[in-house]
């Protein structure tokens, strides 16, 4: 294993997965801009609406990965 105990947090990992769920939730939100040109203006809908889900969900994950 990799010797840390089992209850101590990774902070590093912790960082980078609130990292990847912010880069989707910003390729979320830029691409959304497609669907309402093609007329498909729901679609364009649900996607800014998860886009912001997980911006607020990676900005609460990475807050809290800052914490020691």
């Amino acid at each position: 294993m990799d010797g840390s105990a089992p209850g101590s947090r990774d902070t590093r990992r912790e960082r980078l997965i609130a990292l990847l769920v912010l880069g989707v939730a910003l390729v979320l939100l830029v691409s959304s801009v497609t669907w309402f040109g093609t007329g498909q203006t729901l679609v364009g809908v649900g996607q800014l609406v998860l886009g912001v889900v997980l911006g607020v969900t990676g900005v609460v994950l990475y807050r809290r990965s800052q914490r020691t």
